[in-house]
C-alpha cells in the first residue's frame, strides 16, 4: 500500500516535470533555450515517470532501468547535436546573447 502511494507521487511528479517542459518550450525566447528546457525537463520527467512505474510494477524494474539508461545517454547527446546544427545554420539567437563560446572555439564568425 505504501509503495503504491509512493509510486503514484513519483509518477505525478514526473508528469508535472513533463508538463513544465512543454510550457518551457512555449515560453523560451529562442531555439537554444528551448532545446535546453526541453531536454532537461523531459529527462528528469521521464526518469521520474519510469521510477514511479517501477514502484507500482516491481516486475518491470529491469526493463525500466534499461530504458532509463538509454534515455540518460541519448537525450543529452541529441540535444547537443540539435544545438550545434542550429548554431551552424545560424539560427537566430535572442538579443540577450553577448558571448558565443562555440564560435570562439571553432573560429567561426558570429
Amino acid at each position: 500500500m505504501m509503495l503504491d502511494l509512493l509510486g503514484a507521487i513519483v509518477l505525478v511528479a514526473g508528469t508535472v516535470f513533463l508538463l513544465l517542459g512543454g510550457l518551457g518550450l512555449y515560453r523560451m525566447p529562442d531555439t537554444f533555450n528551448r532545446i535546453q528546457a526541453g531536454t532537461k525537463t523531459t529527462t528528469l520527467g521521464t526518469l521520474l515517470t519510469l521510477a514511479g512505474v517501477a514502484l507500482l510494477e516491481p516486475a518491470w524494474t529491469l526493463k525500466l532501468l534499461l530504458i532509463g539508461l538509454f534515455l540518460l545517454f541519448t537525450n543529452p547527446l541529441s540535444s547537443q547535436v540539435l544545438a550545434r546544427s542550429a548554431h551552424r545554420t545560424r539560427v537566430a539567437q535572442t538579443h540577450e546573447v553577448q558571448v558565443d563560446r562555440l564560435a570562439d572555439d571553432t573560429g567561426e564568425t558570429a
